[in-house]
């Protein structure tokens, strides 16, 4: 006896017009028969309401009352806390200064123990700064020495210019310009005084006829990732500049310099000496701590975005790809399979019929779920006293919808992964471990390296849930940038684009393998 090779099964039957159509009635009518299904959809949605909307949404900011919060210019919650040794300038001038030294004290052991260690985190920060005012999130632009960056020029807080590179010592040191014409302010930097380069030019809105402008410090809390971003562990740290040959031109006052604490921030570390400032001669030295710059949310910020709502995606996305491989894979559980492919000529339209059937459900149940969370999670985080960073409604919209999008792409990606394995347990099995565990471990209950979960959510599906992305990164932030606060490393479609291709892959083989395999 011989065997021949087999060749892929192919219909002479030719679809009608209504063809399709009518294996979406079908399709649909075998899935709404099943209680079960329709069950675990509406538990699935429900959970996603109940760790949505449930006592656990509360943040940083406190419980107690409103979350009160510095805005800057642009109505973004900010950081402005330093050390700051000033004069008035009454219309336009200059500020020249030549920076020597820059030193300064992070908590030993990156935190973990008591005592303080020489060094600088790298966005320390000292030079010459312009200010609307000495009211924290008031206008300003500064020329500083950053601790890791060189020279920048930074401004209205979420600015940032890059400058001269390299660290500052008294045989190698940087001379620093801020010049004030109207509202628009320009950046110099030059490494011997003499040849200057323009940094960047910006224009600060309603910056006032009398500003205050001299010299500052700053340095930034540490912060170092202990178990993913589950746990975070920093301190505060100091730093001291040293600058001379100080000359002001223009509209300046020419009276005594004067000392503050913006913010209100005297005292630095416990070991460290406080915030202040030395003359002697034409040579001053000014100690800070603190930040000038945008507030971020995460282990080392304040405040939630509205990601945080749809924390209990999580519960609902695994309840969907169990309904999901279900669909797929009871029809050869139960030998149905059978009649199907053999009242269905095409068997790729079988497949189809079932993915847009599986994707609109789902779809649905998301886009539900997810804009009720996000709508109302909203207001009882407001309620609790946390701070929620603002979004536009396009934006909001496109977390609603986009969510609702990943939990329908991943259930046909689940139905895709039940037609190539033919079992349940196993195709719940695989989606899980490619699309729910890491997203549990990366987003819902972190407890990787930072490292580590950046890369596990630029090659897994759950690269797909980027789509909830709201906040900007900012590198002059220290900060963790992790998942579980709401930065992905992906942008939100480039991601979603991730777990695309994943389905169409699955959708691909599943294709193949139902022609070649008999049912």
């Amino acid at each position: 006896m011989s065997t021949g090779t087999s060749t892929p099964y192919r219909s002479s039957v030719a679809a009608g017009p209504d063809g399709f159509g009518a294996l979406l009635r079908a399709e649909w009518a075998k899935f709404r028969t099943v209680r079960g299904w329709i069950i675990a959809l509406v538990v699935a949605v429900l959970a996603v309401m109940a760790l949505g909307l449930g006592p656990g949404m509360q943040g940083s900011c406190g419980q107690g009352g409103p979350c009160t919060l510095t805005t800057g210019p642009g109505g973004e919650p900010v950081t402005d806390n330093f050390y700051f040794v000033r004069q008035p300038l009454t219309g336009n001038g200059t500020i020249t200064a030549r920076m020597t030294s820059l030193t300064g004290q992070i908590p030993a052991h990156g935190g973990a123990g008591p005592g303080m260690t020489s060094g600088l985190t790298p966005w320390a920060k000292a030079g010459i700064i312009v200010k609307a005012s000495t009211r924290q999130g008031s206008a300003y632009a500064a020329m500083m020495l950053t601790g890791g960056h060189g020279v920048r020029m930074q401004y209205d807080y979420t600015g940032d210019i890059a400058g001269l590179p390299g660290a500052v010592s008294a045989t190698d040191p940087r001379w620093l310009r801020l010049t004030r014409a109207g509202d628009t302010l320009t950046g110099y930097d030059s490494a011997d005084g003499v040849h200057w380069a323009k940094v960047g030019t910006v224009t600060l809105a309603g910056l006032g006829g009398t500003v205050q402008g001299g010299l500052f410090a700053a340095s930034p809390e540490t912060a170092t990732s202990v178990l993913g971003a589950a746990s975070i562990d920093g301190g505060l740290s100091q730093d001291t500049a040293t600058l001379d040959h100080v000359s002001l031109g223009g509209g300046w006052t020419g009276g005594r310099w004067t000392g503050d604490a913006v913010g209100g921030v005297s005292q630095g570390p416990a070991s460290g000496p406080a915030m202040g400032y030395r003359q002697a001669g034409g040579r001053f030295t000014v100690t800070g701590t603190g930040d000038i710059a945008p507030t971020v949310t995460g282990p080392n910020g304040t405040g939630a975005s509205i990601a945080q709502t749809l924390i209990g995606t999580f519960a609902g996305l695994i309840l969907i790809v169990v309904v999901a491989a279900m669909f797929m894979t009871a029809e050869y559980r139960r030998g149905l399979i059978r009649v199907t492919l053999a009242a269905i000529p095409r068997r790729g339209h079988a497949l189809a019929a079932k993915a847009v059937v599986i994707g609109v459900v789902t779809f649905v149940a998301g886009l539900v779920s997810s804009a009720v969370v996000v709508v109302f999670g909203q207001r009882i985080l407001r309620d609790n006293g946390v701070y929620v960073f603002p979004v536009t409604a396009v934006t909001e919209v496109r977390v609603i919808a986009g969510t609702a999008a990943v939990l329908a792409v991943a259930a046909v990606l689940a139905l895709a992964i039940g037609a190539v394995l033919r079992r349940g347990a196993g195709a719940v099995a695989a989606v899980v471990v490619v699309t729910v565990l890491p997203y549990l471990l990366t987003v819902a209950i972190p407890v990787l390296p930072v490292g580590a979960a950046d890369w596990l959510l630029r090659v897994s599906p759950a690269a797909g849930f980027a789509v909830e992305q709201t906040l900007p990164q900012y590198p002059q932030v220290t900060n963790i940038y992790s998942a579980s606060a709401g930065y992905y490393p992906l942008a939100p479609w480039a991601g979603f684009a991730v777990l695309c291709a994943w389905t169409a892959l699955a959708l691909g083989l599943a294709l193949y393998l139902l022609r070649r395999r008999d049912a």
